[in-house]
C-alpha cells in the first residue's frame, strides 16, 4: 500500500478515467437517428415534431450557426436488459469544458411532453428503471447549434455573433446516440472516489484525516478488478464506507447550497435563444426535483419566468407545481438581473416593482432578497430602493472579481446614500456556478472572511447560461458532504433559509458605506453607445408619457394606456440586463436593441403627443410643455405655458482667432482651434477653465485591455493620449449664438456645435461623431480651475462623493466611474457642473497648475466612444450624437436642475391656454421622479419623489385635483403599515424628508 499521496492520486485519476467512469455504461446499442433542419428561426414544437426528418449518422456534421435541428431518435431496448436501468446517451457534439456556451437540446416525447435538457454535463435521458426489455424508444430533440463565441483566451474577433454574418458552415459533429445500461453501483463509486479524492487534495499534509482517506482510497482501488469493474464496484464502495461516515467537526463551516443556473438574459446569444435556454434549464430542474427529494432550486429574473409561461406552457405547468411544493423558488424580486450603475432612479425602482409583482401575482410569493450574483458593481443608491420595494437582503458574487483590492467582508450591512442598510452576503465560494468540487468547498471555508463570528455561507450550485443547471452528480456529492469529516458541511436550502440563519448568528455585522465598486469591467460604462443612449432616452420618454397621460386622464378623461406602458417598461427593463446595457453582448443583441429602442421611442412619442393634444385643447396660443421636475422660463414643472425669452447672446470675433459668445451671464471664448479657452462667470467674476488649458478637447487613447475587450479598460491606457486640436472648420453658427467646429482624425470625423442660449448659465456642446476607429477610446476633457478633493456624481435618487485624489489603492482603482446626469466639482461657494444627455463613464483627476501658480486643476473627462472587437467586431461604428453642458457657478441644486433639463427638453405645441400641473412641489430640493396612475386601475395618482440636495428639507406638495386621501406606500404602491398618514390640509400635503429620502405617495381622488 502506497502512503505517498501523489502516487495514490495518480493511480486514482487513471483508474477513474480509464476504467471506472467508462463502466458506468457497460453495455450499449446504437439508436437510429434522423434530422430535420428548420429553415430560419426556431419553429413551434408541434411543427418540429411533425416535420419529416432525413437519416443522419453519428460522426456527421450538423447545425449552421444559430440554426435549429430536430433530431428523431428511435430504437428498441434489448430483451436481455430486462431488470436493468437503461438510459439514452445523446451527445450532440458537446465540448464538456464549456457548458452553456455551445450546442444544447431539449428532449420531447412524441406527444410533445418535454423530458429534460441536453447539455455537456447532462447527456442522459432515463428510459426505465428497471426496464422490462423490448420497449420501443422514440424521442425528439430540439437542438440549437449556437456557435462557440467565447474560448476565453485569446478573444478573437468573430463574425459568428450575428446571424446575418455568421455563414452556414456546420458547427458540430454528432458524437453518440445510444441506448445504454446504467450501472448505479459504479456511478456511486465514481462519486465516492471523487468526493474523497477532492477532499484529500485540500487537506494539509500533516492531517491524519488525509492519510485515513488515502489508505481507504488505496484499499478501494485494490478491490476493483480492472477487467470486471461492474462486478467489484460494491466491494470497493464498502471499503470507503467508514471514511465517508466520519462526521464533520462541530465547528465546521456550514454551506447552504442553493440549486441555481445563472442565465444571462442575453450575452453571447440573442434574446430569442435565452427563451429556449430557460426552457431547457427549467425542464431539467423540475425533472431533477422529482428525483431528488432534498434538492431545492432557485431562479431569479421574473422576465425569464414570464418567457417560460408564454413560450413553453408545458414546462410552465411543471414549474408551477414545483413552486407550489416549495422547492422551485423565485429569487431576487427583479424583472432581470440588471446593471445597477447605469439605470436611472425610476427604472431601478421598476425593476423591483415588475419583478416582485410577477411573483406575487403568479405564486403569492414575496421574496426578501435581491439576487445579483453577476452584476458589475452596485450604485450607492441601491439599498434604499431594495428596502422601498419591501426587501431587506442582497446576494452578489461579482465583487470577488476585483483586481486590486480584496473586499474585507463576506457578510455585512451595506449602507446607501440615505442611511438605509441592507444585510448583504458575498458567497466565499467565489463562483455562482459551484459544482460541489472539493476545491470549491474548501475554498469557501478558507476564504470566509467573517470566520470567528460567523460560519454560514451560501453556494449557488449548478451550470448556468444554458449549461443545464444543477446535475444529479452535484446532488450526490452534496449528500456525501452533508456531514463529512475534514469538510465544510453542505445542506440544500432556500435563499431565505440561508439568510435567516446568517442574520441570526451575526446580528451586528460590519457596515460598508457607499458604492460597491467593481475594480474590473469599467469599460461597460461606455461600450455600445447606441444601446446606452437608447436606454437613457427611453427612461425619460417613459417619464413624459406617464406624466402627461396621467395629467390628461385626470383633467380630460384621456384613456390612460396601462397595458402599453406596462409592456414598454418591461421591454426597457429587459434591456437593462447586465450584458445588454453594459455593451458586452454580441452584435445581434445590440442590433436588435437599437431597433427596439427606436420602436419604443415611436410608441412613447405617440402617447406623449396624444396626451398633450388632449391637455392643450383647440387654439393657437403657443405653449411649452415642461416635463422636467423644476420650473423653467416661466413654465411650471409638469405644466404648459407660453414661452418666455429673456436676454440675447452676442457672437463676436476673438482677438487672435476664434469667437466669443456672451449672454450677460457667461462669456465663452473659443480659439482658432475650436477649443474653449475661457468660460467666464460674469456674476462671480471668475474663470472656469484652468490657466493655459482648453476645454471641450477631444482626446484619443489606444484601447487594448489585457482581457475582456468590451468589458475592460486598463489604467495603462492613459499612458498614451492624442489631443485632437486640428480643425477643418471653425465657423459661426447660423443662429448667431453658436460656433461650429469640424475635425477629422484617422478614419473618423467630428462635428461640434458650442452654443450659449440667451438667459442660460450653461455652455451646450453638441457632438456628432462619425466613428470608424478600432481599439481606440475617445474622451471629452474639461480642465477646470477648481481645487477640489472630492466630486459629486449623480446616482439613483441622489448623489454621492468620490475623491479626486489617489491616496490609497481603493481610490486609485476608481480611474473610470459612473454618473447619471451630472458630475459636480466645487470649492466653498462656487462650483462647476458637467451635465449630459446619454453618457455614463467618466474620470476626474487632479494635477498641478501649469501656469506656475500654486494650486491644482481638476479635470473632468467624459467617455464618449470605444471600439473593442470582441464580442462585437463592429462595436460603435457609425454616427453618434451626444449633448453635454458646462455649467459654471453651479451648486448642487443647479447640477440637479440642469441634469434634468438637458435630458427632458421642452416640447412646443399650440392650444387653448396654460395647462396647470397635476401635482406641484414648492422646493427645488424635492424632485418628483414619477407621476402616474396607480397600476391597479383604481385611478389613484402615484407620486414618487426624493430629496435631491443631500440635506433635510421641508416641503409642501399640492395636488391639482380634489384630494380624497393620501398614503405613504412602498414601490409596489401598497400602503406602509409603519408609516403615518402624511400631514394634509385639503389638497396640500406637508413633507419632511431626510437627506436623499425616497417617498412614494398614493393620492386618492375625491
Amino acid at each position: 500500500m502506497h502512503d505517498d499521496r501523489s502516487l495514490v492520486e495518480a493511480r486514482l485519476k487513471r483508474v477513474l478515467d480509464e476504467r471506472i467512469r467508462p463502466a458506468v455504461y457497460p453495455e450499449s446499442v446504437p439508436l437510429q437517428v434522423a434530422v430535420w433542419h428548420a429553415p430560419g428561426e426556431p419553429v413551434p414544437v408541434a411543427e418540429g415534431l411533425a416535420a419529416e426528418p432525413e437519416p443522419i449518422e453519428v460522426g456527421a456534421r450538423w447545425g449552421a450557426p444559430w440554426g435549429t435541428s430536430w433530431f428523431r431518435v428511435t430504437g428498441t431496448v434489448p430483451e436481455t436488459w430486462a431488470g436493468k436501468t437503461v438510459e439514452a446517451i445523446l451527445d450532440l457534439g458537446f465540448d464538456e469544458n464549456m457548458p452553456g456556451f455551445q450546442c444544447e437540446g431539449l428532449v420531447y416525447r412524441p406527444d410533445g411532453t418535454p423530458v429534460k435538457g441536453l447539455n455537456p454535463r447532462n447527456q442522459w435521458v432515463r428510459i426505465g428503471a428497471p426496464v422490462a426489455g423490448g420497449e420501443e424508444v422514440r424521442l425528439h430533440v430540439e437542438a440549437a447549434s449556437n456557435p462557440v463565441i467565447l474560448d476565453y483566451y485569446p478573444f478573437l474577433p468573430t463574425q459568428l455573433g450575428d446571424k446575418e454574418t455568421a455563414g452556414s458552415a456546420p458547427q458540430y459533429t454528432l458524437v453518440r446516440m445510444d441506448l445504454a445500461v446504467f450501472d448505479e453501483a459504479v456511478w456511486q463509486l465514481v462519486l465516492d472516489l471523487e468526493v474523497l479524492g477532492e477532499l484529500m487534495a485540500e487537506l494539509p499534509v500533516e492531517s491524519a484525516r488525509r492519510w485515513d482517506i488515502l489508505r481507504a482510497a488505496d484499499r478501494a482501488l485494490d478491490a476493483v478488478d480492472l477487467q470486471d469493474v461492474n462486478g467489484t464496484a460494491g466491494e470497493a464502495r464498502s471499503r470507503l464506507a467508514d471514511v465517508l461516515a466520519a462526521p464533520a467537526v462541530p465547528s465546521a463551516h456550514r454551506i447552504s447550497a442553493v440549486g441555481h443556473a445563472h442565465i444571462d438574459s442575453a450575452w453571447l446569444w440573442p434574446l430569442r435563444e435565452t427563451v429556449r435556454k430557460v426552457a431547457r434549464t427549467t425542464a431539467n430542474m423540475t425533472a431533477l426535483l422529482e428525483d431528488e427529494p432534498n434538492f431545492v432550486f432557485a431562479m431569479s429574473q421574473a422576465q425569464q419566468w414570464a418567457w417560460v409561461k408564454e413560450h413553453r406552457p408545458e414546462v410552465w405547468a411543471r414549474v408551477k407545481k414545483a413552486v407550489a411544493d416549495g422547492r422551485f423558488v423565485p429569487a431576487g424580486g427583479m424583472w432581470v438581473e440588471s446593471d445597477t450603475n447605469m439605470p436611472g432612479s425610476e427604472a431601478m425602482a421598476r425593476q423591483f416593482v415588475h419583478g416582485k409583482r410577477f411573483f406575487l401575482d403568479e405564486f403569492g410569493i414575496e421574496n426578501d432578497e435581491a439576487w445579483l450574483p453577476d452584476t458589475f458593481g452596485f450604485a450607492a443608491g441601491l439599498p434604499q430602493i431594495i428596502r422601498a420595494a419591501g426587501s431587506t437582503r442582497l446576494l452578489t458574487q461579482k465583487i470577488s472579481w476585483s483586481q486590486t483590492n480584496k473586499f474585507p467582508h463576506h457578510t455585512f450591512q451595506w449602507e446607501g446614500i440615505d442611511g438605509t442598510r441592507i444585510f448583504t452576503h458575498f458567497p466565499p465560494v467565489d463562483t455562482y456556478n459551484c459544482s460541489m468540487k472539493g476545491s470549491e468547498i474548501a475554498h469557501a471555508a478558507r476564504n470566509f472572511k467573517d470566520k470567528g463570528v460567523a460560519r454560514h455561507s451560501l453556494a449557488p450550485t449548478g451550470w448556468g447560461d444554458g449549461g443545464g443547471g444543477t446535475t444529479r452528480e452535484m446532488v450526490a456529492k452534496a449528500a456525501r458532504l452533508r456531514d463529512l469529516e475534514g469538510s465544510a458541511t453542505v445542506v440544500w436550502e432556500t435563499p431565505a433559509e440561508f439568510f435567516t440563519k446568517a442574520q441570526a448568528e451575526y446580528p451586528e455585522p460590519p457596515v460598508w458605506v457607499g458604492e460597491l465598486y467593481l475594480e474590473l469591467h469599467r469599460a461597460t460604462l461606455t461600450s455600445q453607445a447606441g444601446t446606452k443612449q437608447g436606454n437613457r432616452r427611453s427612461e425619460h420618454l417613459l417619464r413624459e408619457a406617464e406624466l402627461w397621460a396621467a395629467t390628461a386622464a385626470v383633467r380630460t378623461g384621456f384613456a390612460y394606456p396601462y397595458e402599453e406602458l406596462d409592456r414598454i417598461w418591461k421591454t426597457v427593463l429587459l434591456h437593462q440586463f447586465h450584458d445588454i446595457l453594459p455593451g458586452s453582448s454580441i452584435a445581434w443583441v445590440h442590433r436588435e436593441a437599437r431597433a427596439t429602442y427606436a420602436r419604443v421611442a415611436g410608441e412613447l412619442t405617440g402617447i406623449i403627443d396624444a396626451a398633450q393634444r388632449a391637455l392643450a385643447g383647440e387654439g393657437s396660443t403657443p405653449l411649452v410643455f415642461n416635463s422636467a421636475p423644476h420650473a423653467r422660463a416661466g413654465v411650471p414643472s409638469g405644466g404648459a405655458a407660453a414661452p418666455v425669452v429673456d436676454g440675447r447672446t452676442v457672437l463676436t470675433p476673438r482677438e487672435g482667432g476664434g469667437h466669443v459668445l456672451d449672454n450677460g451671464l457667461l462669456r465663452i471664448a473659443v480659439d482658432a482651434r475650436g477649443l474653449v479657452v475661457s468660460a467666464y462667470d460674469l456674476a462671480a467674476d471668475r474663470e472656469t477653465i484652468a490657466p493655459s488649458r482648453a476645454a471641450g478637447v477631444l482626446q484619443l487613447h489606444p484601447d487594448f485591455p489585457n482581457m475582456w475587450d468590451a468589458w475592460d479598460v486598463d489604467e495603462f491606457y492613459r499612458n498614451t493620449v492624442t489631443d485632437l486640436t486640428d480643425a477643418d472648420e471653425v465657423t459661426p453658427g447660423a443662429d448667431g449664438a453658436s460656433v461650429r467646429i469640424v475635425r477629422s482624425f484617422g478614419a473618423s470625423r467630428v462635428t461640434q456645435v458650442l452654443s450659449l442660449a440667451p438667459g442660460e448659465r450653461r455652455l451646450v456642446l453638441d457632438t456628432e461623431v462619425d466613428w470608424h476607429e478600432t481599439e481606440k477610446f475617445l474622451k471629452l476633457a474639461f480642465p477646470l480651475d477648481v481645487h477640489a478633493e472630492r466630486y459629486a456624481s449623480e446616482t439613483q435618487f441622489g448623489h454621492f462623493y468620490r475623491p479626486t485624489h489617489t491616496n490609497t489603492s481603493w481610490e486609485a482603482a476608481k480611474f473610470e466611474a459612473c454618473n447619471h446626469r451630472f458630475v459636480h466639482v466645487e470649492e466653498p461657494g462656487w462650483g462647476v457642473s458637467l451635465v449630459n444627455d446619454s453618457t455614463y463613464g467618466h474620470d476626474v483627476t487632479r494635477s498641478v497648475r501649469t501656469d506656475g501658480d500654486r494650486g491644482t486643476t481638476t479635470t473632468v473627462r467624459v467617455s464618449l466612444l470605444r471600439a473593442p472587437r470582441f464580442p462585437d467586431p463592429e462595436t460603435d461604428q457609425g454616427i453618434h450624437r451626444f449633448r453635454h453642458a458646462l455649467v459654471p457657478g453651479a451648486g448642487i441644486a443647479d447640477a440637479v436642475r440642469e441634469g434634468w433639463r438637458i435630458n427632458l427638453p421642452e416640447r412646443r405645441a399650440t392650444g387653448a391656454g396654460e395647462v396647470a400641473p397635476l401635482v406641484g412641489v414648492d422646493r427645488d430640493a424635492v424632485v418628483v421622479t414619477a407621476v402616474k396612475l396607480a397600476d391597479d386601475g383604481s385611478g389613484d395618482v402615484i407620486v414618487r419623489l426624493h430629496e435631491a440636495h443631500g440635506a433635510r428639507t421641508r416641503a409642501t406638495l399640492t395636488a391639482g385635483f380634489p384630494l380624497g386621501g393620501a398614503a405613504v406606500t412602498d414601490l409596489l404602491e401598497r400602503p406602509l403599515a409603519d408609516a403615518a398618514a402624511p400631514e394634509r390640509d385639503g389638497s396640500v400635503i406637508r413633507l419632511a424628508l431626510r437627506p436623499f429620502e425616497l417617498v412614494t405617495l398614493r393620492l386618492a381622488r375625491a
